[in-house]
């Protein structure tokens, strides 16, 4: 089944990028969504046996940590102990006591999840991560905190009550949970029903509180540009059609480097304008997302190299066992030529 694309959470795109997008909450019922990790996907990835720090943790909206060995176990593999194993048995009755279960990056280890985050990525031109949240009936994983991403949260179990303030109101914010003395603006009250979709747009502040049963999401971030990234895309700018030898020899080499640079890059600043420099910030992370995508869909699986192997191998397989065969034999014969 092919992975949702952004019009199937909010209908229709252009009115969302024109009014929501970067600008306030909103709720979105599709008439049909399946998250591609719910409950069961969570049950699959305890029967494996290799869910584990940190992709796991438990978390608590009371400042209270929750310490790893309270919901994992030790195993012992080849004579050496191993922690952080995933403890099903420990994560239930943890969220029996009212704390909230938090699976990080799963697009990195659910392979349907991979690929809806990397259709988005492509979709968006961004950075895109997958967090999943199991709460209980009255419990908080988070208090009142804000992202540094816009987040989609799609509801694949139970019900869960979201309250959604206001922007940062200052240049110089930070992510994280709101301090004591600061009181955003509430934007947003609801419900999520499972199916629902919720977008929070970057650094509204937000948290969630389990409202019947046990309440699970699915949590996609996305990434923007950052100050580093367009430093980065000015650095770019400023140096494209530069030509100096990387290595001068010499102080006067390097001095006469210096010199050439700093006449490169003055020429080229009067021609840079701001929407050159977000242009490039944003190309750049175009492509890492499009490079991600590709080298996902381009990794052989084991079994399609067997299959290559069967019929005699991959050219790298072969070059590798033609190079393996020609060693051997070097050795065979300085050996024979020795005795």
């Amino acid at each position: 089944m092919e992975s949702p694309t952004l019009a199937d959470w909010v209908g229709d795109v252009r009115s969302f990028t024109g009014h929501q997008w970067q600008r306030k909450p909103a709720v979105f019922t599709p008439e049909e969504l399946a998250p591609p990790f719910d409950l069961d996907a969570l049950d699959a990835a305890f029967d494996t046996g290799l869910l584990r720090t940190p992709y796991l943790e438990m978390v608590r909206s009371t400042k209270v940590t929750v310490p790893p060995e309270a919901y994992t176990t030790s195993r012992v593999v080849n004579g050496t102990t191993y922690h952080g194993f995933a403890d099903r048995a420990k994560v239930l009755a943890l969220l029996g006591a009212g704390a909230t279960l938090l699976l990080r990056c799963v697009d990195q280890w659910h392979r349907p999840t991979g690929e809806l985050v990397a259709r988005l990525s492509e979709e968006l031109d961004r950075r895109v991560e997958a967090f999943f949240f199991v709460t209980p009936a009255g419990g908080q994983g988070l208090a009142v905190h804000r992202d540094d991403a816009d987040v989609f949260v799609l509801q694949a179990a139970g019900r869960k009550t979201w309250y959604v303030h206001d922007a940062p109101t200052v240049a110089h914010w930070s992510p994280g949970e709101l301090p004591d003395d600061e009181h955003s603006p509430r934007l947003l009250h609801g419900v999520l029903e499972p199916g629902s979709v919720l977008y929070v747009p970057r650094g509204f502040a937000h948290r969630a509180v389990g409202a019947a049963g046990l309440s699970a999401h699915l949590s996609l971030t996305i990434r923007d540009i950052s100050v580093p990234d367009l430093r980065a895309a000015l650095e770019q700018r400023l140096t494209d059609g530069l030509d100096l030898p990387a290595r001068p020899l010499g102080e006067a080499a390097i001095d006469d480097s210096c010199a050439a640079l700093l006449d490169h890059v003055r020429a080229r600043l009067d021609m840079i304008e701001p929407e050159d420099v977000r242009l490039t910030a944003r190309a750049a992370q175009a492509r890492a997302a499009r490079a991600a995508a590709e080298n996902a869909e381009r990794a052989e699986t084991f079994a399609e190299a067997a299959r290559a192997w069967e019929g005699g191998g991959t050219a790298a397989g072969r070059a590798g066992l033609a190079s393996v065969s020609r060693t051997w034999r070097r050795l065979r014969d300085a050996a024979r030529t020795t005795h």
